[in-house]
């Protein structure tokens, strides 16, 4: 009976045994795979830092290490602010600035003073009358002007037989205004025309002068007063020698808010940047096209027929309205003999005084007009922006009476 027994509890021993082993190699017979960290062979052996479970189990998990963060307050990289557009500048009407032209011309006016002077003599002399002579003549007046005046002066001064220095002044106004001659038309064709294609076309004006003349900045200052009329300017950097031209004129046009066709190399083809230039000009609609060139020497031929070649080249876009000559005017003579070539190269429509700033060369005003048959459109007498106003004959020899 007790083997009996015995023989039972030996065979349920076996059998609880088994079950197990069953249970721990589940279905497959292989050991299941333990979870991390759950203390078998000391944690996984992956390459990569592992969590250490020998640890009392009572203190919990183990934390990771804290990574290496400096809570030190480190600057903030700041966006530049995009700088603000420039304001455009409101130029000077046209009104206001022959004003404050004729104010410079008076206060310079060593012509008018020196005839008033002579004029205003109880018993004018010989020696006199040859003073008036020399003083004009220095004056740039030129020989042919100076005779007619000297004429004019003496059969006056001699019939009237007077002294009185506002009767004289009159009489020498009267004499100078025939010379400058104020029925010439100075107006500026800056209004689109309609081309023999029949579709409109911006008045494109070509500004042409010897190096010096401050052609550039007269282009600048052109732009401005046509800016101060309500005009729509394009302007085109023909003058692809001088490699500051471009930049200079671009600098020009952004304080006024007016457009600049230029090329992206230096020495590129002028002509062909003016074609540009006005082929944009019609695209855009404006009302004129100012082109500035290259300065030029007046006895180089090759320069002077690249001047024709840009007319021509922009001639096939647009009609060209104004050829307006650059001169300095106190290079006297020496700017007749400029003006005449340029003349003969690209029939010039108007002249441009630059540095009109003392009236002992005023005289080239009469000058340059009975040679070339042309008037002085526009006079500038000083160094700021909108120091160039359209040129009033009346006012010219009031002031230079005054």
């Amino acid at each position: 009976m007790l083997e009996d027994i015995w023989i039972y509890l030996v065979l349920a021993v076996v059998v609880i045994g088994g079950g197990a082993v069953a249970l721990f190699r589940g279905r497959g017979g292989k050991p299941r795979d333990l979870p991390p960290g759950s203390g078998a062979s000391g944690g996984a052996r992956s390459g990569t830092a592992t969590l250490d479970t020998d640890t009392d189990a009572a203190a919990g998990p183990v934390a990771p290490p804290e990574a290496d963060t400096d809570t030190t307050a480190q600057p903030t990289a700041v966006e530049p602010a995009e700088p603000e557009a420039p304001a455009l500048e409101h130029p000077e009407p046209a009104a206001g600035r022959l004003v404050r032209l004729r104010e410079r011309l008076a206060r310079s006016g060593a012509l008018g003073s020196t005839l008033l002077r002579l004029l205003s003599r109880g018993d004018i002399s010989e020696a006199d009358w040859e003073e008036i002579e020399e003083t004009l003549l220095l004056a740039d007046i030129g020989a042919g002007p100076t005779d007619e005046l000297m004429q004019a002066l003496r059969t006056r001064v001699k019939v009237l037989g007077t002294t009185d220095p506002e009767q004289v002044r009159d009489i020498l106004r009267e004499e100078l205004l025939t010379l400058v001659d104020p029925g010439m038309d100075r107006r500026l064709a800056a209004s689109p025309v309609v081309g023999d294609d029949g579709e409109p076309h911006p008045a494109t004006i070509l500004m042409v002068g010897v190096n010096g003349t401050g052609k550039t900045t007269t282009v600048g200052k052109l732009a401005r007063l046509l800016v101060a009329e309500d005009r729509d300017v394009l302007l085109g950097a023909a003058d692809t020698f001088r490699a500051a031209a471009a930049d200079q004129l671009a600098t020009w046009g952004e304080r006024v808010g007016v457009p600049v066709v230029r090329s992206d190399r230096d020495g590129a083809d002028p002509a062909a940047v003016a074609f540009d230039a006005v082929k944009a000009g019609r695209e855009a609609g404006v009302d004129v096209v100012l082109i500035d060139t290259a300065g030029r020497l007046q006895n180089k031929a090759g320069l002077m027929d690249e001047l024709g070649k840009i007319k021509r080249v922009v001639a096939r876009q647009a009609p060209v309205a104004e050829v307006l000559l650059v001169l300095d005017a106190t290079t006297g003579q020496n700017g007749m003999r400029q003006a005449q070539v340029f003349a003969d190269v690209v029939d010039v429509t108007g002249i441009v005084l630059t540095k009109l700033d003392g009236t002992a060369k005023g005289g080239i005003v009469v000058a340059v007009q009975r040679e070339l048959g042309v008037p002085v459109k526009f006079v500038g007498l000083g160094e700021g922006p909108d120091d160039l106003a359209p040129f009033d004959p009346k006012g010219f020899v009031d002031a230079l009476v005054a």
